[in-house]
């Protein structure tokens, strides 16, 4: 079976930054997909989970309300929960999502209220959030986008 490529990126040297993952091309369609890595992988404890919940809820609220919702595939996080996947058509780089990254972030730490779709009707466990954590994983992430790490560690 095929290796994946997320698979030979080197986690032991990875850091928190805003990545290319992968570019996808099918008929007249690009989709290019980011890896928002928050921790330091296998170095730094994972995201707790009720805040990744909070900050899945905001950021999908913030990037589907914004001027770049028709580019919006997909915001969610990523299973080990060292960040999350942004999906977004076209043959894009880091730096062209960089501001709607780091907007979104700034959305969320300065988030007061009700989480949005966070109720029973709307998620099926609305209950899991935690505002106060994502808030500080928000702000801690928009620092390490300050160091504007773009680019995997060599393998």
């Amino acid at each position: 079976m095929e290796r994946i490529k997320s698979f030979e990126v080197d986690h032991t040297k990875l850091l928190p930054g805003l990545y290319v993952s992968r570019v996808d091309r099918k008929l007249f369609s690009t989709v290019t997909t980011f890896d928002l890595r928050f921790t330091a992988p296998n170095r730094e404890p994972p995201l707790d989970m009720p805040a990744v919940h909070t900050i899945e809820h905001l950021g999908a609220t913030y990037l589907r309300n914004s001027s770049k919702k028709g580019d919006v595939v997909y915001f969610g996080p990523m299973g080990c929960r060292t960040g999350f996947y942004l999906l977004m058509f076209g043959n894009l780089s880091s730096k062209d999502v960089l501001s709607l990254v780091t907007d979104m972030c700034t959305f969320i730490v300065g988030y007061e209220g009700d989480i949005p779709g966070a109720t029973e009707a709307e998620c099926g466990n609305y209950l899991e959030q935690n505002l106060p954590l994502a808030k500080y994983y928000a702000a801690r992430y928009l620092e390490a986008l300050d160091e504007r790490r773009f680019t995997y560690p060599e393998s």
